[in-house]
């Protein structure tokens, strides 16, 4: 998908127009999944870089700043994905209509990456190549950014983003091979996997079992999941023979009667929306659900998963009474921001990781301007400075970048967390615990902490 936001003029504040663009967007991105088709690639191996230019790009050289946004308008990732780039444009509109960055507004190009690692490639290197941008937001599927990131680095791109939460990415920040130029505001699944396994000790389970998508995602989180609940005393059931899952086979029959073997207690289902609907789906079909709760995460908490799963003949959700955790959002910003997503897309929900989109943007612009550079070595420069540093707390968008104008040193609080930027890229976060009740909605009932049974 190309560009679909285009050029806007100048919100100066006036939500309504904000709500009018943002809507706008809305549609060119249900048009593009109308289109694109859905393309379940996770698993496929990284693909190349793209080689297109003879000469890598200078991250956004010289002009107003331009920033990029690669994340999942269509496939297996859309339904959380969809209101993400509504995100990067509020915060676009908001860091222009207090004087933009470094003097003049700054420009997003949008890009669907159709969570498929071969688009996400092909989107990433138009990014660099062709739109020249210094930062890009994104992607959402860890796949996707293992695929992309290199392009970034290459090119002095910073890249943010929202929810690539695989721990992969720790381990490669700590050889030095992003240089600097990766990050996230999402934490990642080393924390997360540990959170899920604390819970399930709190809910007093013995014997648990894994089946996960075959990613770095799915991989990574299952690796930490088993490390975490067996030194809490716990015993999972295929920890021998882990089941993965290709997205792309026709059935998953298979990997649903070896997933649910051996009646275990529990099973930590780490899937996409998509793909995993199939593989309950299937669970249910064999009768092999019974007295077994699913323990879900991240990838799958949205509305559209629990409708794609489906309904027993009696109407009850077939996910009901399933827990699962998902990164909180309890920023210092997040009620003020909650406000004003809602007066800017006409009352619609905060979704999850909207808040850590937001802030991404947010992040790459005061970098920029505390930088006084509008590339991607100058945001890369200044990322840790705006959003980890020694500085004054701030909360709102436009009092932070006036702040930064004034040569102050600041501590961005964001309404996804404190977005305490490490030197590897991570954040730190808690995690909240959700349930899918008997009618189908989810229910946000606890919060757990890492490494901890509470």
């Amino acid at each position: 998908m190309n560009n679909l936001v285009g050029d806007f003029f100048r919100m100066r504040l006036f939500w309504p127009q904000s709500r009018r663009r943002l809507t706008a967007i809305a549609l060119n991105l249900a048009l593009a999944g109308t289109t694109a088709g859905l393309m379940f690639a996770c698993a496929e191996p990284e693909p190349t870089p793209g080689d297109g230019a003879s000469q890598p790009s200078t991250g956004g050289e010289g002009g107003a700043l331009k920033l990029g946004a690669l994340l999942p308008a269509t496939g297996d990732l859309s339904s959380i994905g969809q209101n993400m780039p509504l995100a990067v444009q509020l915060a676009v509109d908001t860091i222009n209509a207090c004087g933009g960055v470094n003097g003049q507004d700054v420009t997003v190009v949008i890009e669907d990456d159709q969570t498929d690692p071969t688009a996400g490639v092909s989107a990433m290197t138009k990014l660099a190549e062709a739109d020249q941008v210094a930062g890009v937001v994104g992607s959402f599927a860890s796949s996707v950014s293992s695929a992309a990131v290199p392009i970034a680095v290459r090119n002095n791109i910073m890249m943010i983003s929202p929810g690539s939460t695989s721990p992969v990415f720790t381990d490669q920040a700590k050889k030095g091979e992003f240089k600097g130029f990766w990050a996230r505001t999402a934490p990642p699944d080393t924390y997360q996997a540990q959170a899920l396994a604390a819970l399930a000790k709190k809910q007093g389970f013995t014997d648990a079992a894994t089946v996960v998508i075959n990613n770095d995602y799915g991989v990574g989180f299952e690796k930490v999941f088993v490390e975490s609940f067996t030194a809490d005393g716990g015993n999972v059931t295929n920890k021998d023979n882990p089941v993965r899952y290709d997205p792309k086979a026709a059935t998953l029959d298979t990997e649903a009667a070896q997933g649910f073997a051996n009646s275990p207690d529990a099973v930590a289902a780490i899937l996409y929306a998509d793909t995993g609907s199939v593989l309950v789906q299937s669970a249910y079909r064999q009768g092999l659900m019974d007295g077994v709760t699913l323990l879900l995460t991240d990838g799958v908490y949205s509305p559209d998963f629990v409708e794609k799963v489906g309904k027993d003949a009696n109407g009850v959700s077939l996910l009901s009474g399933a827990l699962g955790t998902v990164p909180g959002a309890d920023g210092k910003s997040l009620e003020a921001f909650t406000a004003q997503w809602k007066d800017a897309t006409g009352g619609k929900d905060v979704t999850a990781f909207v808040p850590h989109t937001y802030d991404a943007t947010v992040l790459m612009m005061l970098a920029a301007e505390a930088a006084k550079s509008n590339t991607g070595a100058g945001i890369q420069s200044k990322i840790r400075d705006v959003s980890n540093g020694p500085g004054e707390e701030v909360t709102d968008a436009c009092e932070a970048i006036a702040m930064v104008r004034e040569g102050k040193d600041i501590n961005y609080q964001g309404a996804s967390g404190n977005v305490d930027i490490d030197e590897n890229g991570d954040v730190v976060g808690t995690y909240d615990v959700w349930t899918v009740k008997g009618d189908g909605t989810l229910e946000v009932i606890d919060k757990v902490t890492p490494g901890s049974g509470s």
